[in-house]
């Protein structure tokens, strides 16, 4: 098995690398101590991204996208994971591969726009009663006539408030699973200041400043037939189809935050002394280290692998789902030996650490919990046995 990089893999990791550490480090501890990203400085790092064709790197080329394949993609993802998450997420944005769904009308309107920079998009699957179990959402969207009138409310949506138009997912009807009856589901199509459509602000939180998350609310919105986004009743194939790389992406990033934080380790572990040498020399610091660099490379063995049989058309749930719970709880536990080998110091916001610390929390929850993963994994060990 060859684990090299191609030139052009290289080529990729090193412009994605200089990009981050030379336009978007600067712009980090502003951000954290106000807890905005100033919409003047998106537009000014997203005319940058553009420019150095990092934009829109996850669409296909015939979409106008940069068409990476999926290792290549996580590579490019891993650099721009060492950065703050409102910084590289909103300036240099992916827009939803659910995206590619849509009908010719709809990527005219919806997909091309997001890859010239011109619009952003927001998913809006979560609600107040249903975040593992999207099943159990309670929004629904009912026929009537030509148009579908939605009702219900959803909440931690990330960056809702600067998208243009959002991607929600509502109950449209029931059918008889194994368990009984449970429901069907179908994305549609709204925009920002559609009537009926209301985004409130949504939670303060502990994790990703300057990145809010926000509360939509659906008062008998009534949408075209037209703003349904592949078809009526299937929003799950839909959503299946085309977001399950999702999970390796967290994964990714949570690769280059853990890859940030280790550096900094080292480098002061190497020069922090403390009785006449340097703090590296005490088997408690140096194990930490060895610990730390072990669990970096089985998640990035894992994430790479997964991304590799993802372009075989041979991957699983399964292995998508070891990826992301590997890679998340080893950022979680890197984040917070980082900071014990800093002692107070890894704690002050003049260094990333505890902005790392903090926002590695969210990556066991978000995309599927740390449990959910576990199931499934264990449900494909057991259901070929009928367990």
């Amino acid at each position: 098995m060859d684990f090299s990089l191609t030139d052009e893999q290289r080529l990729i990791v090193d412009t994605t690398r200089a990009f981050v550490e030379n336009e978007l480090y600067p712009h980090e501890l502003e951000v954290e101590r106000t807890g905005v990203l100033r919409p003047d400085l998106v537009e000014e790092l997203k005319a940058k991204a553009l420019e150095a064709g990092l934009y829109a790197a996850n669409i296909p080329e015939e979409a106008g996208g940069a068409g990476l394949d999926t290792v290549t993609w996580l590579l490019y993802e891993r650099e721009l994971g060492r950065a703050s998450y409102a910084l590289h997420w909103t300036c240099v944005a992916r827009p939803s591969n659910i995206l590619m769904a849509g009908t010719d009308a709809q990527k005219e309107k919806y997909l091309y726009p997001c890859v010239r920079g011109e619009k952003a998009d927001a998913l809006a699957m979560t609600e107040p009663g249903a975040g593992s179990d999207l099943r159990g959402m309670a929004t629904t969207a009912v026929r009537d006539g030509d148009d579908w009138v939605i009702n219900g409310t959803k909440h931690f949506i990330s960056h809702a408030e600067e998208a243009d138009f959002c991607i929600v997912f509502a109950a449209t009807g029931e059918e008889d699973g194994p368990r009984g009856k449970r429901k069907k589901m179908t994305a549609f199509f709204v925009d920002k200041g559609h009537p009926g459509f209301a985004i409130r602000p949504g939670y303060r939180n502990v994790a990703h400043r300057g990145y809010p998350n926000a509360i939509l609310e659906f008062d008998d919105c009534r949408v075209p037939s037209d703003a349904v986004l592949g078809e009526v009743d299937k929003g799950f194939d839909v959503a299946n189809n085309w977001l399950g790389a999702t999970r390796l992406q967290v994964a990714a990033t949570c690769l280059g935050r853990a890859e940030r934080a280790m550096e900094h380790s080292v480098e002061w572990a190497a020069t922090r002394k403390q009785f006449n040498q340097p703090i590296g020399k005490f088997q408690g610091i140096s194990f930490k280290l060895a610990d730390m660099a072990t669990e970096m490379k089985a998640a990035e063995l894992m994430t790479l692998e997964a991304a590799w049989k993802f372009d075989q058309g041979t991957v699983t749930d399964s292995d998508m789902a070891m990826a992301k719970l590997k890679a998340t709880e080893m950022l979680a536990m890197v984040a917070d030996e980082a900071i014990q080998i800093h002692g107070g110091m890894g704690l002050m916001d003049e260094l990333p650490l505890e902005r790392i610390w903090r926002d590695a929390r969210l990556e066991r929850i978000w995309e599927g919990t740390s449990e959910i993963q576990r199931h499934i994994i264990s449900r494909a060990l057991l259901r070929p046995l009928g367990g």
